[in-house]
């Protein structure tokens, strides 16, 4: 008889995702000892490096959200080792981690993309953060969206509406980074798309998932239940549907991502889906649109959502 495959899954970790990374650790080991893998849950920590020695997996599925689980730190560390993973590698993690690359990178390819300043702490501090800020505020007009430059879940993340309210915006956003992102504010529809790719250089993208929410799409409107609504596939035309499905599409292609990606769009009245972000280590919380667009998929294809993400873990072991 064939014993299982053995698979790590990291979660934890020590920065301001950890929670978020430990909830999406568990779902993800629970669907995969459905599907009948042997799993580990490992903490990113001291004992990291003699843990994955004694278990030896065939496979590990990072699950470590924001900086070291997206920067590529992580996945060099585990192609120093020498372990099969799940994901992106460093290459790809790291230019879709940093916000700036990414919007560039895809700007050039034809999606379009929130105009947009990124600006460092040093600066404010050499210049004076008044000129800037003034500057910023006569360049975009408000609202604008204030943001760190890396980083996930909505953290620091403020949309300001007056320039009286920037000056703190930036304050909180600098707690999460030392680098800024402001951008245009873009009023539409959520929608997240996530790619999938178990074969290589064949991704597809799963159904759109729109987010309703009341209030601004924040942390705890991302984890808390009852707090947002979504929609399977997203209220949208076939043709809009289509349009975001290939922004997604490109995005993964374009920013070398492998395996498991989630682009987020807005999508504006006129019809055009604008990049927001791209998540090489997407949520798996009960909550995270990933899992919801895994289930509806499974429901249109028959088969069980354990089944799409046992050949995500296969797909590691090949490419």
């Amino acid at each position: 008889m064939t014993q299982p495959r053995t698979v790590a899954i990291l979660a934890g970790g020590l920065n301001h995702e950890r929670d978020v990374s430990i909830h999406s650790g568990r779902r993800v080991a629970g669907a995969l000892a459905e599907a009948g893998f042997h799993v580990k849950m490992l903490d990113v920590d001291s004992n990291l490096l003699q843990r994955l020695d004694a278990i030896e997996p065939d496979v590990v599925w990072p699950l470590i959200h924001g900086s070291t689980g997206e920067d590529g730190s992580l996945q060099d560390l585990l192609e120093l080792i020498g372990l099969p993973y799940v994901g992106s590698n460093a290459h790809g993690c790291r230019l879709g981690f940093q916000k700036p690359v990414a919007k560039t990178i895809l700007s050039n390819v034809g999606i379009a993309v929130p105009d947009s300043t990124s600006l460092p702490q040093s600066l404010f501090r050499e210049v004076g953060a008044t000129a800037i800020l003034d500057l910023v505020a006569a360049r975009y007009g408000f609202p604008v969206v204030v943001k760190p430059a890396a980083g996930g879940s909505a953290l620091g993340v403020s949309i300001v509406s007056e320039a009286k309210d920037l000056p703190g915006a930036m304050v909180d956003s600098f707690a999460y980074g030392n680098q800024v992102l402001i951008e245009k504010y873009i009023a539409g529809s959520e929608v997240a798309v996530s790619v999938i790719e178990v074969e290589k250089g064949e991704p597809f993208a799963l159904p759109p998932v729109e987010i309703v929410t009341n209030g601004r799409y924040d942390y705890d409107a991302r984890y808390n239940a009852g707090r947002s609504e979504y929609f399977v596939p997203a209220r949208l035309s076939d043709d809009l549907l289509d349009r975001c499905m290939e922004a997604a599409l490109t995005a993964h292609r374009t920013l070398h991502l492998r395996h498991i990606s989630r682009t987020d769009l807005i999508v504006d009245a006129d019809g055009t889906p604008w990049f927001i972000d791209v998540n090489s280590a997407p949520g798996m919380t009960q909550t995270s649109l990933l899992p919801q667009a895994v289930t509806r998929y499974a429901e249109e294809n028959g088969m069980a959502p354990t089944d799409l993400y046992a050949q995500i873990v296969e797909a590691a072991l090949t490419f």
